[in-house]
């Protein structure tokens, strides 16, 4: 029995020490970047500016005639930073990472997969070529 306490009490630890974490992770100035930019635009784009699976998902809006608003990590300070947050949030630290209305699509596979099945546009609200 004292073996089995004992055990449990090492996986409390280990579950307080990995939420203690997590708490931190999101509360740093780039978790809290992103989960801003997030909220505070229709759709978003984590992006690299010569990345060509970035520049396929941001092909997609034009499309849609929709302006994402892009976060070019490329070009910032602070990008690697702001990525390794993002891949904290989301899971993964590849990108494209693309949100819209603050929910998380995907990546550039997701995102072209919502937009042949017409999903994307129905989050947008908008209608596509084809339905015109």
């Amino acid at each position: 029995m004292t073996m089995m306490m004992r055990s449990f009490s090492m996986a409390m630890l280990i579950v307080v020490a990995l939420l203690s974490f997590i708490s931190l992770v999101s509360s740093s100035p780039e978790a809290e970047f992103v989960q801003k930019t997030i909220s505070s635009h229709k759709i978003v784009i984590f992006s690299k500016s010569y990345c060509p699976y970035c520049r396929r998902a941001k092909s997609v809006f034009s499309e849609l005639d929709q302006v994402p608003h892009v976060v070019e990590l490329d070009e910032r300070e602070d990008g690697w930073s702001i990525q390794s947050a993002l891949g904290e949030i989301v899971g993964r630290r590849t990108i494209p990472q693309v949100f819209i209305n603050g929910k998380h699509i995907g990546g550039s596979d997701d995102t072209i997969e919502a937009h042949e099945s017409g999903e994307l546009a129905k989050l947008l609200g908008v209608s596509t070529k084809a339905e015109l």
